[in-house]
């Protein structure tokens, strides 16, 4: 039996009472927490123990949308419109790829993640079996899917297998790492790819992961064309009926639109580090959470951001919804930080898993050092997070209980050799 003790930090549980829990154990064993122990209580003994002291604990950060194989392309194309750089430098570098390019990248994203406090992760991109095999082997919680693009010519082929190979991802009955559909978008699947794409996903009792009102010009093209938003059209297909989802971005959802994800139980990954990048615009995520969205944060890829930092979309997230509305109360900082963690979790389907520090759920758990200059004096905890602290500030990161990082070393991922083998790899893809 496994046991693992976090000797007296602070704990922000981000549960129903949004507890914070001043030097208070916790407990774990063979992955799950069993107890929260209040300072002056006697400490259980366990195999290892962790010191927590001067140090906050957060459930694990979820990155509800990414690409992660996409560091391969940090800094390659930048300062572009969302289609010309699509279009233009990625999609055509991307028929260049490789299983070992994702293998490598995604291992490459898996260790900067970590080393930011992301335990888990929503990907889409190519060559999912690479991707699988590099989370297994890192010891992360992951949600994976390969990208359908409805230009290719084989996108039906790549559907059936993406299909075929969730399947027997699920059959195996790996607990970390699940397998989803993932329809590009709207604008790249025509509806009769979409159609196929739904009912397979319905079929197979599998999830779906897809960008959705990304940009206005999407918008207002799928108004001309179908007299309906993205949102409404992907609705009338029955792409929220009988799958769960995960929607990205939704940076121009209509007031109609965010009912309808409310609605249907549609996860959003608020995405504000790209959208603000490529110019997409400000996402309604005041009004996304006064309708009870599931909403959570994600990165995009490391192309588009250009890191995997979610404090960082975080603090984004909060100042992004204060200067579109010009309202200093939107998005508060508790707001925020809950959607980097507890937000992400529901919004991937996974809330009475992760995402909480509580008795019961898994321990995916980090640990902030708060001993820093930036982070004192100590007024406001979640406060100081959110608008101070830097994804560096992590220097413990568990999954399912069992050490990730500890005091800043990665255990078990040879980071020198990643970053080699990743730096390989994009020279061969771009020069």
């Amino acid at each position: 039996m496994s046991t693992l003790l976090i000797h007296s930090p602070t704990v922000i549980t981000l549960n129903d009472k949004r507890e914070i829990l001043p030097e208070t154990s916790i407990f774990i064993r063979e992955g799950e927490i069993v107890s929260l122990i209040p300072a002056g209580a006697a400490q259980p003994e366990a195999d290892l123990v962790l010191e927590g002291e001067g140090r906050a604990a957060l459930p694990g950060f979820v990155n509800s949308h990414t690409h992660a194989a996409m560091t391969l392309l940090r800094g390659y194309a930048d300062d572009m419109e969302l289609l010309p750089w699509l279009q233009e430098k990625i999609w055509p570098v991307e028929t260049k790829l490789q299983e070992r390019d994702v293998y490598w990248g995604t291992l490459l994203a898996i260790v900067e993640m970590i080393r930011a406090g992301v335990t888990c992760f929503n990907d889409m991109y190519f060559f999912l079996e690479s991707a699988v095999k590099a989370c297994e082997e890192a010891g992360i919680r992951a949600c994976v899917s390969g990208v359908v693009l409805g230009f290719r010519p084989d996108a039906d082929k790549e559907l059936e297998r993406a299909v075929q190979y969730a399947l027997a991802l699920k059959q195996r009955g790996l607990y970390r790492v699940t397998a989803e559909i993932s329809p590009h978008a709207p604008y790249t699947c025509p509806d009769e790819l979409m159609k196929k794409a739904i009912a397979a996903a319905r079929e197979a009792g599998l999830g779906i992961h897809i960008h959705l009102s990304e940009t206005k010009k999407e918008v207002e093209e799928s108004i001309a064309r179908h007299g309906k938003t993205p949102i409404a059209h992907m609705d009338e297909l029955g792409l929220f009926d009988g799958s769960p989802v995960v929607a990205a971005h939704c940076v121009w959802a209509n007031d109609e639109d965010i009912a309808l994800l409310a609605e249907k139980s549609v996860g959003v990954a608020h995405c504000p580090g790209s959208n603000m990048k490529l110019a997409s615009g400000a996402a309604p995520v005041a009004k996304m959470l006064a309708r009870g969205v599931r909403l959570g944060l994600g990165t995009d890829g490391a192309a588009s951001n250009n890191n995997l930092d979610l404090l960082e979309e975080a603090r984004l997230a909060t100042l992004l919804a204060k200067v579109e509305s010009l309202d200093p109360t939107a998005v508060k900082a508790y707001e925020a930080l809950s959607m980097a963690c507890r937000g992400g979790a529901e919004a991937l389907g996974l809330g009475d898993l992760i995402g909480q520090i509580t008795p019961g759920r898994r321990a995916d758990i980090i640990l902030l050092d708060l001993k820093q200059p930036h982070l004192w004096p100590p007024h406001d905890l979640v406060s100081h997070l959110v608008y101070s602290a830097r994804g560096s500030d992590v220097r413990t990161v568990l999954v399912e209980g069992k050490p990730a990082m500890i005091d800043g070393v990665l255990q078990g991922l040879d980071e020198a050799r990643i970053m080699a083998e990743a730096a390989a790899c994009a020279r061969r893809l771009v020069g």
